[in-house]
């Protein structure tokens, strides 16, 4: 079994972009998602704009992942359209560019590398550090994990710790944190003038739906039962990308709304292969096809979302209800 450089070297193979295919899933999911928020907007039919909401909403994930890929440089390199388009996307759906960019690229190259507050990933706590932390620290983290910031993502994760809190600690770095801000507030305002009919179902339910969906991915996708870490020393970026990053098992249908990023471990081994080629490359490579897992069922969702803190000793997310035990007895 390969490990370490030379599985990386067998992914290489599989980070060639097919330009064509890149292009027409751009062009097709902007079409479709447009068509769909515009229905949504206009449509008096209950049926219609709710349906068509909700899957504009899913179709917001696929895009967002789209434009993911393209900040990592895995589709559409050096095309000045796609980075109009893609930025233009981030601003819009308050992921400013310089900032999902830098708090996406310190995630990869520090993936599970250590405890507390992590750039661009949820934080996390070991059981001895949340034994001995503050009551309003314990408060802090708990809100931090908790179910509802994340399904609330449009408002937690990316109105405030992708877009606010970035431009209001440092506005002239991150002015486009604060433009992502105004365009985001314009165009609610426009579809408020139009009707509060659009402004709900054109843009609020999708962009809750994409914010909920986005935000548990990202959570679940480093957050899971049977998770292994190695920390300091020990921290190699393979073990990570493999034993700290989830295949996440998913319909056909669904791994086509989410672009893919199920296969995370995957991409996390090599951020430069284009989503549409993730299962390729995991069928194709022998080593990528027996990482823990997870999935998208409701009970699944609710053991991910029970794990708060990492046990040192045991070497293994638990819940804070086990912590607590274990502590006790120790």
């Amino acid at each position: 079994m390969r490990t370490g450089k030379e599985l990386i070297l067998a992914t290489k193979p599989f980070a060639q972009e097919q330009r064509f295919k890149s292009w027409w899933c751009l062009i097709s999911t902007t079409m479709m998602t447009g068509l769909l928020i515009a229905l949504a907007s206009i449509s008096s039919y209950w049926f219609v704009y709710v349906t068509c909401s909700f899957f504009a909403g899913l179709l917001l994930v696929r895009l967002f992942v789209i434009y993911h890929d393209y900040m990592h440089g895995a589709i559409l390199r050096k095309s000045v359209l796609a980075k109009i388009i893609l930025h233009a996307y981030g601003i819009l759906t308050l992921s400013p560019p310089s900032v999902w960019k830098h708090s996406h690229d310190e995630h990869h190259k520090h993936n599970s590398k250590s405890f507390g507050p992590v750039q661009g990933s949820y934080p996390l706590m070991t059981t001895e550090e949340f034994a001995k932390a503050s009551v309003w620290q314990r408060l802090a983290y708990r809100i931090s994990r908790h179910p509802l910031t994340i399904a609330f993502g449009y408002i937690t994760a990316f109105l405030w710790a992708m877009s606010l809190s970035n431009f209001l600690a440092n506005p002239k770095l991150h002015y486009m944190a604060g433009l992502a801000i105004l365009a985001h507030v314009g165009l609610a305002v426009g579809l408020a003038m139009i009707s509060i009919h659009a402004f709900i179902w054109g843009m609020i339910i999708p962009m809750t739906i994409a914010g909920a969906m986005g935000s548990y991915l990202f959570y679940a996708q480093h957050n899971f039962p049977g998770m292994a870490r190695r920390i300091g020393q020990e921290w190699d970026y393979v073990f990570a990308a493999l034993h700290s990053s989830s295949f996440m098992k998913m319909g056909k249908l669904m791994h086509w709304f989410t672009g893919n990023i199920g296969y995370h471990h995957v991409h996390h081994l090599n951020a430069k292969i284009p989503f549409y080629r993730l299962h390729e490359a995991m069928v194709g490579i022998e080593e990528l096809q027996s990482n823990v897992g997870t999935s998208l069922s409701p009970l699944e969702i609710i053991r991910c979302l029970r794990l708060k803190l990492w046990d040192v000793q045991n070497e293994k997310m638990v819940t804070f209800r086990a912590a607590k035990l274990c502590l006790a007895q120790s």
